[in-house]
Formats: structure tokens, sequence, C-alpha cells
């Protein structure tokens, strides 16, 4: 058997925009149905009026045209419970929900009474395909389903969260971010990098706790920087030195403007030029060897051309010289004497790698300060695992409050309880204090892993949890 509701609110629901549908009938909590697409709510009212403004956009693209003659299940769903809507409901849904007052309005009218379906929704591996039925409120599928708990649309607690706050008719706690997403959501149809922000965002709501859909990576460049520096004339298949020195220089620009320096491409390196020259957040000059070895005379090179073409700025710039292989001796002492660092492009592509796993994770202010004079590739090294150490605490704290909540049974919880948790269970040692920042630090709208709750005072500011913080390598 399957429930016949309107398409785009089963769109929401695979969304985990919403957690309940509206509904004529009163269900027996624990029976499980398809859910079956139909355009009903049409029958009442525009989709304008049907829906909140923010989800008229999605609604459309769900819409069944009236010459398709089959229909497509993608979920199938358990009732947790049915609520009878009264008065204080139909009056603070339209505040918290998809649904306009107009919508409820009119389904009442129609209706003569308006249940709250609560539906714990499951996707289902191979969409099914049925020829389309005379619009009712069940439909019978003639064949039996084969379903699975396999793919839920909200983890147990995030849904037992969603559902404790819409029973309680509690206000959405990021509206503005919801606000922004429709916002974007046209344009994410055409646009990668805002598609990208939208998943972000929809995670940051809780609307899904997990990528239903795997991404294409676009950052597999990232493992070519050690290739195009450490390479051999075998390797480059005719390939001219100076065309691989060149592939080198372009895949080095393009990974430190990963890293966040901004390019100047006034100074773009060929001949009698130097590399590369970065001018925020601090001058940075490159010089990018790619061979089997770094040549003995890179750090004089660097020395004239950078003296030549960038006079002062020369003086003031950090040097990097990124070359395969252990530079000689003679390279190392005159890096160390003109006050450049030497690094391989592994190093750099580690670099990258962190960037490219944590964004932003890399402060290229801090990171300056391991760039010393000479061989810096244990250096740098040392400044990788710095901020995995971090990184590596933090998912420790996340998943500290996911653990907490889920055996309590709370919705969130103060500090002092965290960190009492967090020190029975971790070696590096966090004062309070420093526990309290890094909360803040997660459940920042520009991280999204936590959710704060605050308080007059600190130490009774309340977290709660949103998504994990994985370890990528």
């Amino acid at each position: 058997t399957a429930l016949c509701l309107p398409a785009p609110e089963i769109e929401a629901l695979l969304q985990g925009r919403i957690v309940a549908a509206i509904f004529s009938k009163f269900i027996m909590p624990k029976r499980q149905f398809a859910l079956y697409p139909i355009n009903a709510s049409l029958n009442m009212l525009p989709i304008e009026q049907y829906y909140h403004p923010s989800f008229v956009p999605t609604a459309y693209t769900t819409l069944i045209p009236l010459e398709t003659e089959t229909i497509s299940i993608t979920a199938w769903a358990r009732c947790e419970l049915c609520q009878p809507l009264n008065a204080e409901s139909l009056a603070t849904l339209p505040k918290i929900t998809i649904w306009t007052q107009e919508a409820l309005q009119a389904a009442l009218a129609q209706w003569q009474n308006i249940f709250l379906l609560y539906l714990r929704v499951y996707q289902i591996s191979v969409p099914l395909k049925f020829s389309v039925q005379s619009r009712s409120s069940f439909v019978h599928l003639g064949e039996f389903i084969n379903v699975s708990e396999a793919s839920p649309i909200l983890s147990d607690r995030l849904f037992r969260q969603r559902q404790l706050s819409l029973q309680n008719l509690e206000q959405p706690l990021h509206s503005e971010l919801e606000e922004l997403q429709s916002a974007i959501a046209p344009i994410a149809l055409v646009n990668p990098a805002v598609q990208a922000l939208e998943r972000e965002i929809k995670e940051l709501l809780g609307w899904g706790s997990q990528s239903l859909v795997t991404q294409p990576n676009s950052n597999l460049w990232i493992n070519d920087i050690t290739t195009l520096g450490d390479r051999s004339q075998e390797e480059d298949q005719g390939k001219s030195n100076y065309q691989a020195g060149t592939d080198f220089e372009n895949i080095v620009r393009k990974s430190l403007e990963h890293l966040g320096f901004t390019v100047d491409y006034f100074h773009k390196g060929g001949a009698g030029g130097v590399d590369i020259f970065c001018s925020q957040p601090y001058p940075l000059i490159a010089e990018c060897k790619s061979g089997k070895t770094t040549p003995n005379n890179t750090a004089v090179q660097l020395l004239n051309l950078g003296t030549l073409r960038l006079s002062e700025k020369f003086n003031q710039a950090t040097k990097l010289i990124i070359g395969p292989g252990k530079p000689t001796k003679q390279l190392q002492e005159a890096a160390e004497l003109h006050g450049m660092a030497i690094i391989n492009p592994e190093t750099l592509q580690k670099l990258v790698k962190l960037q490219s796993n944590y964004p932003n994770s890399v402060n290229l202010l801090q990171l300056q300060e391991y760039l010393k004079p000479g061989r810096a590739d244990q250096e740098v090294e040392k400044y990788i695992e710095l901020v995995y150490r971090e990184i590596r605490m933090r998912s420790h704290i996340v998943q500290v409050l996911k653990n907490y909540l889920n055996n309590s049974g709370n919705q969130s919880a103060e500090v002092e309880a965290l960190h009492a948790a967090y020190i029975t269970t971790h070696a590096q040692a966090v004062d309070l204090r420093r526990m309290h920042d890094i909360l803040i630090e997660l459940s920042s709208p520009l991280t999204g892993y936590l959710g704060r709750i605050c308080q007059d005072d600190w130490k009774r500011d309340r977290f709660y949890f949103l998504r994990d913080l994985p370890i990528k390598s």
C-alpha cells in the first residue's frame, strides 16, 4: 500500500526539510507505506498561496506533468505519530513549516479535520515505477515491495529532536539560514559552487544527516603536484623541459591560491622573471624547479631575479624554493644565507590536501613561522601535524557531545558536563574555558558542527549536535 502525498511534500521529506505531513485521516502509528506522489494540493490553491515563498521554487520542480503515465516511488515511511491539529497548531504551523495559513484553512474546509503525520522516511535503493492511478488517500500497488532501513533520511537522534521540536511548536533555530538556502536554490541548479554551498547549508539545518549522492571530486589535481615536480624524462613522454617546468609552475601557482595566497599575475614567470609572486596576506616569492633534483644555482637565481624585478619588495618577502630531491650542501647554505626556505613538491601537496580536506584550516600567518631558511620540509610537516592534532581534538569533542546526548537522552548539554566527559576519554588536556571557546568555534555558522543556546553565564551555555567532524587523511 502507498500513502498519497503531494509531490512537493514528498520532496521536502526526502530533503529532511520537514518530518511531518498534513493528512485528512487518522493513521495508526507504526503503519508503513510507500510514498506515492500526486498533485493534490493544486486542487485547493495555487502553489504560491499553498506553500511559503521559500519553498515555492522547489515545489515547482516536483510537479507531475498531466500527461505522465508512470510515477516513480523513491521512498517509504513509517508513521511514528498522528496528531489532530487544534486551534493553536493551526495558528503556529504556518510560521514553522512549509504550509501557509491559507493552505491549512483550505485543507480544513475540504477535509473537516487535519491530522499531522510524523513520518520516519527511508530511501528506496532502486526507484520503483508504477502506472498512474486515480487519486485517493491510499493506492494499492499490486505487488510486494522489499524495503530496508539502510538509508534513513535523518538519523534516529536527529529525527527525534526534530519531531519533539515540531510537537512543541518551537521556532526553527536557524531561520536566516533557511532563507539563504531558499534564495540560492534556483542558482544551485546550474552553478556547482553554489550547489556545494547549498549542501553545506542543508547539513547545518539538519535537512538530511548524510549526503545521499556522492559528489564528484573536483580536487583530483592535488595528486599531480608531486608527480609534476618530481618528474623524469621517461615519464614526460617527449615533453620539453620548458613545458614540464611550466606545468609545474602552474600547479604551484594554483596550489598557493588554494592555500589562500593572492597571486600577483603581473609577475608571471617566464624568461627573466620570478616564477610566482604573492601579495597577500604577506609578500611571498616562489621559485619552482621540476626534475629529479633542484639545481645548485637556484638560490642565486632567485636572489638575482627577485632583486632585479621586485627591488624593495624582495627584501621584505618570504622566499620559497619548491623543488624535488634533497638539496645539495651548496644550495642549502645559499638558501640559509639569503633567508630562503626549500620544500619538496610532496610537502606542498600535503599542505594543499590539508586545506582541501578542511577548508581554511591552514593559517598562512602561522605557516610563515615554519618556512625556515634552508630545508624546511620537517618544519612544515610539524605545522601540518599541529593542525591535524587540533582538528582531531575538535572531532573528539563533537563525538563526546554526540555520545553524551545519545546516552543521556537530553537535547543539549552544558560546558561542565561535556568537559567532564571529555577528560575521561582524551589525553590532550583542555581546561574548561578553552573547552568553551572550542565549543563556540564549532557552533559558529561558518563551521556548523554544533548548535549553541546562549545563556547569561558562559558556564551555563548549552550545546547540541548537528553533524560529525570526520577525520580525513
